[in-house]
C-alpha cells in the first residue's frame, strides 16, 4: 500500500515505515494510516494462507515467513437456540490466531534486516513468535512470567527460543523486555502495529468464507484485544471500499474476574474504571490494563457491539459443551461461546442472524487444566445436551496429559537471567499452573 505510515493516534505524529519502530517518540503505541481496502479480484486464489490477502497489507513483502497460517475452518454448530459459525483459529500452525499477526510482523522485520527479536508473553504470543522466528531463521528470546503455563513454555523452548522467566507480576516481564529493547528489536504482539495488520486478515477471510458478505455478529475472547482490533480494521476497510455496507457488531467476551474492557464499556467511559481483579481459568484474557483500551472501546461502539463478562463456572460449562461437540479448545476460547448464551438471552443476537464465534487457542496447550476442570464439572451427555448438532468435522476429546505443570521457582535450566528468571532450554516443570492475572499489554487475546 503506497504511502502507508506509522501514526500516533493521540497527537497525529507520523513516522515512515522504512524504519521499524514499536512506539512513538512520546512512548505510545502506534497504528498505521488507514488502508483503502481490497476487492475480490485482489485475492490470490492459489495462495492457501493469509497471504492470499497480501494486497491489503501496508507493505510489500517479497519473501514472507509463512507456515500456512489462516484459511481456518468455519463450521456451523448449535448453541442454545442459535446456529453460530465457529471459526477454528486454534488450528493455526502454533495453535492460536496470533500466527496471523506474527507472520506479517516478523516478515516485515526480517525484510528490514532484523535477525534477532525479543517478546514478552504469558502464552500464545510467545509460542507464535518462537515458532515463526524458527521458520524465518531469526533468533528469539521470550520473557515470560514465572507462573506461565508449562505446556506453553515447553512449546516455546521446543522451537529453539530462549525463555527467560521473570519473577513478579505480569507487568515485570514487559518492563524487563522494554529495558532490553535498546539491544534487541522488541517484536511485541501488543505494541507492534504490523501485528494488527496481520490479524485484520481474519476479517477478509470471514468475508470470503461467507461468499463475500459480512456476518451480523462476531464474538471474540478479549484480553489485550488484538483480535477485536484486527477485525475492526479489516471490516472498516471493506466498508471504505464499498464491499460491505457496515461492519458486523463486535462483541468482546471477558472473564468477570478480569474484565477491564467490560468495566469501562458498561460505565460509558473512555478509559479505565475500577473493578476488582481475581484469578481466572481463562489466562489468555487475564490482562489488568489493556494497552489499547481506548481504541478497543471505540471499536466496540463504532460497530454497535458490546461487552460480556463471564463468571468462572459459566466458562467451565461452555468448555465442557464445546469439548462434547468435538472442539478441544483452551478455557480462554470458551469465554466467547459462553458469551453467546448471554447475548441470546439478552436479545442482542437472534436466530436469524449470521454469528461468528472465534475459538482462539488450542486445548492441547492446557490439556491437564482442561481435564481437571471438566473432571470436576457435570459434562453434557452428548452434543444434544445443549441443543446438539454435529459439526461435520472430527474434533478432539480429552487430549494428551502433559503431566507436570508450573515451572519450579529457582530451577536453573540454563544461564540465569535478570529478575531471577531462569533461561529454559529443556523441560523440568513442577508446581501449579498459573491462573493469575496479567499486567499491561500482556499475552492475552
Amino acid at each position: 500500500m503506497v504511502g502507508s505510515r506509522y501514526v500516533d493516534p493521540v497527537d497525529g505524529s507520523e513516522y515512515p515505515l522504512e524504519e521499524p519502530r514499536w512506539r512513538s517518540d512520546a512512548g505510545r503505541p502506534l497504528m498505521l494510516t488507514p488502508g483503502a481496502g481490497i476487492g475480490r479480484d485482489d485475492i490470490e486464489p492459489g495462495e492457501r494462507s493469509l497471504w492470499r490477502y497480501r494486497a491489503c497489507l501496508p507493505v510489500d513483502i517479497a519473501r514472507p515467513i509463512s507456515l500456512g497460517e489462516g484459511r481456518t475452518p468455519l463450521v456451523e454448530g448449535r448453541w442454545g437456540g442459535v446456529r453460530p459459525l465457529f471459526k477454528l483459529e486454534w488450528l493455526n500452525p502454533t495453535g492460536s490466531f496470533k500466527d496471523r499477526g506474527t507472520s506479517v510482523m516478523l516478515s516485515y522485520l526480517r525484510q528490514h534486516g532484523i535477525t534477532s527479536v525479543l517478546e514478552d508473553s504469558s502464552g500464545n504470543g510467545g509460542s507464535s513468535v518462537a515458532g515463526y522466528g524458527a521458520a524465518g531463521g531469526m533468533a528469539v528470546r521470550i520473557l515470560a512470567p514465572a507462573h506461565t503455563s508449562p505446556a506453553k513454555i515447553a512449546q516455546v523452548a521446543a522451537y529453539g527460543a530462549r525463555v527467560q522467566l521473570v519473577d513478579g507480576p505480569r507487568e515485570e516481564a514487559q518492563a524487563e523486555a522494554i529495558r532490553q529493547s535498546d539491544r534487541t528489536c522488541y517484536a511485541s504482539h501488543n505494541w507492534q502495529a504490523l501485528f494488527l495488520e496481520g490479524v485484520k486478515t481474519l476479517a477478509y477471510e470471514l468475508w470470503e468464507d461467507l461468499d463475500f458478505r459480512a456476518p451480523d455478529n462476531v464474538v471474540l475472547p478479549v484480553g489485550a484485544g488484538s483480535s477485536l482490533l484486527g477485525c475492526h480494521l479489516g471490516f472498516r476497510e471493506l466498508v471504505a471500499s464499498g464491499l460491505i455496507p457496515r461492519p458486523p457488531r463486535l462483541f468482546a467476551a471477558q472473564p468477570l474476574n478480569c474484565s477491564p474492557v467490560d468495566a469501562a464499556f458498561t460505565a460509558g467511559a473512555d478509559g479505565p474504571v475500577d473493578r476488582a481483579v481475581r484469578p481466572t481459568i481463562a489466562e489468555g484474557t487475564a490482562i489488568r490494563h489493556p494497552l489499547r483500551l481506548r481504541r478497543l472501546l471505540a471499536a466496540l461502539r463504532d460497530s454497535g457491539g458490546a461487552t460480556v463478562a463471564i463468571p468462572e463456572q459459566d466458562i467451565v460449562t461452555a468448555l465442557g459443551e464445546l469439548c462434547a461437540q468435538g472442539l478441544f479448545v483452551e478455557p480462554t476460547s470458551a469465554i466467547a461461546a459462553a458469551a453467546v448464551t448471554r447475548l441470546v438471552d439478552a436479545g442482542r443476537i437472534t436466530p436469524g442472524e449470521t454469528t461468528v464465534v472465534m475459538l482462539s487457542g488450542s486445548g492441547l496447550k492446557a490439556a491437564t487444566a482442561v481435564r481437571d476442570l471438566l473432571d470436576g464439572a457435570a459434562r453434557p451427555a452428548s452434543p444434544d445436551a445443549h441443543a446438539g448438532g454435529a459439526f461435520g468435522i472430527s474434533g478432539l476429546s480429552g487430549g494428551a496429559d502433559f503431566g507436570a505443570s508450573g515451572p519450579s521457582g529457582g530451577a536453573d535450566f540454563g544461564a540465569s537471567g535478570p529478575s531471577g528468571g531462569a533461561d529454559f532450554g529443556t523441560s523440568g516443570f513442577s508446581g501449579g499452573a498459573g491462573l493469575g492475572t496479567s499486567g499491561p499489554s500482556g499475552g492475552g487475546e
